[in-house]
């Protein structure tokens, strides 16, 4: 008997996967645990539409991220900090003050979670990676400055 999955059954599949189970399986024990419902032509349909729907919205967040990529590729971030007499910095410019100076410059909104660095210990320039969803990547250059 083919089925389609309500949640992950061990041995079985995934959430949303039709799956063929035998029909002692399915009366006793992933019906009566609302497991999975028969897949008959209404149920086959709302899977469909919603694998549909699911793909629709990866892409619309691909494209966005895309956008914000090309927004920011190649450009340069300001990032001011204070030093000591030697030119080194008191602490280092992090991922969190690249990502607020991001927002603040360029107007792009980014977790500081998803932007690749080495920690700038003194002035300079330094590449940075900024990582969107999907793979989409945007490549910049942090200066730090007094």
């Amino acid at each position: 008997m083919k089925v389609i999955l309500n949640a992950d059954v061990k041995g079985q599949g995934k959430k949303g996967q039709l799956v063929n189970v035998s029909d002692g399986y399915a009366r006793n024990f992933l019906f009566p645990k609302n497991l999975a419902v028969p897949a008959n032509a209404q149920s086959l349909n709302e899977l469909k539409n919603r694998d549909e729907a699911a793909k629709y919205h990866l892409d619309m967040e691909k494209k966005a991220a895309e956008e914000a990529a090309a927004k920011i590729n190649g450009k340069t971030v300001n990032v001011t900090a204070r030093a000591g007499q030697n030119g080194k910095l008191f602490g280092s410019v992090t991922s969190k003050e690249v990502a607020e100076a991001l927002k603040a410059q360029h107007g792009v909104e980014v977790d500081k979670r998803k932007v690749v660095m080495d920690d700038a210990k003194a002035f300079g320039e330094y590449p940075a990676e900024v990582k969107f969803a999907q793979g989409v990547s945007a490549k910049i250059t942090v200066s730090v400055c007094e």
